[in-house]
């Protein structure tokens, strides 16, 4: 990310508020970008004395809204997970200063040899922040929410990326799909959910490993959502036997847990792959809407992927098999090279 921090407003902005926080001593001069996201937010590491840092969010308050992040840190900090602390804040201008919890993500650190322990830790910091749940306190993830987010894939997936007009019947067979797989998404227990617990959000710390970040979208959804985002990750692909073997210990120790997961692992295996499908299209269609609308190309490269997923999850399932005949309909019509199917 580059940042030309003498010309920035924003961040000529955040280094006057630091500087009326003493007690905090941040040095504003040492401001550097940390890290950067698919929203209007942007991160930078802030140095302190004895080799300490910082993390200054900053959230323009015309896109972003810093509230959230600061309810959900709280919700999820009071589980026992580790999430940022909120050192010091300006809701109305959109700064949030924040502990920091390192630069090495999972999705740098995983490998066969890594990979089960982060992976197990990263189950156990979930089932903390499930077992924590209660109705009322996050946004629930409605039928509304879950089907608009579907309507990402045949917008912006097909229709902007694809160049492709659906005919009627095409739309009706997409729209059968999505009410099946919402029936099975609704149907599901509701708890927190992280809404992007993947391997770019969590962070490799010595204590409370994984750090937990990107928040801010939490909701109160299906139990199974966050697992799938986790093993069904869009930037790192494990085999089925893996996936499916840290499945079941996540079933395992959520049931000990107290967590409501069905009784039957083969039933929750089904829930898995029906939530994963729904975002699996989802995503196919935010990604491509970051490349046409926003002109960020870096996730063109993941769109392969997701199609893979997609197609997997949806071939095992009879009453998801008009999906696969579409895509196979829409391949034919798409253009002959990029990033497709």
């Amino acid at each position: 990310m580059s940042v030309n921090i003498a010309s920035d407003l924003r961040l000529q902005e955040a280094k006057q508020w630091l500087a009326t926080l003493p007690e905090i001593k941040a040095q504003p001069e040492s401001i550097r970008p940390a890290s950067s996201d698919a929203s209007f937010r942007r991160y930078f590491r802030v140095d302190a004395p004895d080799n300490a840092t910082y993390i200054l969010m900053d959230a323009p308050p015309q896109q972003e809204d810093v509230r959230p992040f600061i309810h959900v840190a709280e919700l999820f900090g009071q589980s026992g997970a580790s999430v940022p602390h909120i050192v010091a804040q300006d809701i109305e201008r959109g700064y949030l200063l924040l502990s920091d919890l390192g630069s090495t993500t999972y999705l740098h650190q995983l490998n066969h040899d890594t990979a089960h322990k982060l992976y197990l830790d990263a189950i156990d910091s979930l089932i903390l922040i499930q077992t924590q749940s209660k109705p009322g306190e996050l946004p629930e993830y409605d039928r509304a929410l879950l089907h608009r987010e579907l309507m990402l894939f045949p917008d912006w997936y097909i229709g902007k990326h694809l160049g492709i007009t659906m005919t009627s019947q095409q739309t009706e067979t997409l729209n059968k799909v999505f009410d099946v797989l919402l029936a099975n998404n609704l149907a599901q227990p509701q708890v927190y959910v992280h809404r992007d617990y993947h391997s770019r959000n969590l962070m490799v710390t010595s204590q409370g490993n994984p750090g937990i970040l990107d928040f801010q979208d939490a909701v109160y959804g299906p139990i199974t959502y966050d697992l799938v985002s986790l093993l069904r990750d869009a930037y790192i692909q494990w085999d089925e036997e893996m996936v499916l073997d840290w499945t079941i210990r996540y079933w395992e120790r959520a049931r000990r847990a107290g967590l409501p997961v069905t009784p039957d692992i083969d039933a929750f295996y089904r829930d898995f792959e029906f939530m994963g499908l729904q975002r699996h299209l989802k995503v196919l269609g935010i990604f491509a809407r970051l490349y046409h609308r926003d002109g960020k190309d870096a996730y063109l490269k993941d769109l392969p992927l997701v199609m893979e997923y997609t197609r997997k999850a949806a071939g095992r399932y009879n009453n998801l098999a008009p999906l696969i005949r579409l895509l196979d309909e829409l391949e034919e019509k798409g253009p002959s090279v990029g990033f497709t199917f």
